[in-house]
């Protein structure tokens, strides 16, 4: 059980945990077409199996199309079913309130016509606009956020829908918020909250979704070490690199039971399958070829190389576009330094008051008794002063 310590501290720590869960509601799908489906299938005459069932394999044109469809379909028919949502839902409210008005004024019918046009009636028909009324827009924000960044390689157009979708939802959520809900109260926040460290750690997963997703989901790599593999040959194209990318596999290899039951060819010796490995007649058939260990570390090094250069574009845009001004921050310096100068000026100035009254005292109490006579011992006093004034100095900064 959490006991935070601040309204704030608890806003946080909510929104924290409401992101998690809606972050593997929205993107596990995602991630699962992206990086697992089909990547661990096998081959026919050993396919590696779940339960006793085969794992689920891509379509013929790959996962990235896939992934590609999936993506168009969520950022495309879902934000456009949300934005009507967004808009019939409150509009509804609002003529659910009026209806409950309207049928409450009839009941009086002496001020009926004097009730219904006063403001405050107009106002009770709108919606109230609960406290946590902007987290759900901050959490929209932020979940198209992530569609768009960690898996724009997938679908480069993600980022003109989303551009798209939030200029109308702009426009629809100032209408909203003037025609359906009722004024809300404002309050002073010092920033966005947790919502600032959660895009940074979003932005750092993106530049690694996009590395693997190019370099494990799709032809690309493959197709450039095929390029080079080739690229002493005078027509160095990706004309046979179909044939490069499928392998071999002999019917009878079939392990009993696991062959198609029905098909439409006949006689069939040999089949292919999107896979690098040896065929039936090589030594070590069905084993991994060194094709694909050479495209296993290209890959691998693809990774590294666009981890660091996307680093060091973002170093490079943060040095160029710093978060504060140079002129505000040097602004910022001025008036803590400056603070600081007031501060030690006041305190200056209360521990030399601070010394003076003690000096008075001690004055009173070394030359005069409590009858008003002259102190027998006054005749050192000079020497006590000095001795009483450095003690009472270290005593005050002790203090301070």
């Amino acid at each position: 059980m959490e006991l935070q310590r601040t309204q704030t501290e608890y806003d946080d720590s909510l929104a924290l945990k409401i992101y998690m869960f809606q972050f593997v509601n929205y993107y596990s799908c995602i991630f699962y077409i992206a990086f697992l489906k089909g990547k661990f299938v096998g081959y026919p005459a050993k396919y590696n199996r779940f339960f006793g069932y085969r794992q689920e394999e891509c379509n013929p044109g790959g996962c990235l199309v896939e992934l590609t469809i999936q993506l168009a379909i969520i950022m495309i028919g879902n934000q456009a079913l949300n934005a009507i949502l967004e808009m019939i839902i409150p509009h509804i409210l609002k003529m659910y309130n009026t209806f409950k008005v309207k049928t409450g004024l009839e009941k009086v019918h002496s001020e009926d016509t004097i009730i219904s046009c006063n403001q405050w009636t107009e106002d009770y028909k709108l919606s109230d606009l609960e406290p946590q009324g902007l987290f759900y827009e901050y959490l929209e924000m932020v979940l198209q956020y992530g569609f768009v960044t960690i898996f724009v390689t997938a679908f480069p157009l993600a980022p003109l829908f989303a551009l798209i979708n939030n200029v109308l939802e702009m426009r629809l959520d100032a209408q909203k918020m003037i025609k359906y809900y009722r004024r809300p109260v404002p309050q002073r926040v010092k920033d966005i909250g947790v919502w600032l460290p959660i895009m940074d750690v979003i932005g750092r997963i993106s530049v690694v979704s996009n590395a693997f997703i190019i370099a494990f989901s799709s032809h690309f790599i493959p197709q450039m070490v095929y390029l080079y593999r080739n690229r002493a040959e005078e027509d160095n194209n990706l004309k046979g690199y179909l044939d490069f990318s499928l392998a071999h596999f002999n019917t009878r290899d079939f392990i009993s039971g696991t062959a198609p039951e029905n098909t439409t060819y006949s006689n069939i010796s040999t089949c292919r399958y999107f896979e690098y490995r040896n065929p039936p007649d090589h030594e070590m058939k069905y084993k991994r070829p060194v094709e694909y260990w050479h495209i296993l570390a290209a890959r691998l090094a693809f990774v590294v190389v666009y981890q660091n250069l996307v680093g060091l574009v973002i170093s490079a845009v943060q040095w160029a576009i710093p978060d504060v001004p140079t002129k505000l921050s040097d602004q910022i310096k001025r008036e803590a330094y400056r603070t600081n100068e007031i501060i030690i000026k006041y305190e200056t100035e209360r521990c030399k008051a601070k010394i003076k009254r003690h000096n008075r005292e001690s004055l009173v109490s070394n030359y005069s008794d409590a009858n008003g006579d002259v102190h027998p011992e006054a005749s050192n006093g000079v020497h006590k002063r000095n001795s009483l004034r450095t003690s009472i100095y270290h005593d005050v900064l002790d203090e301070s």
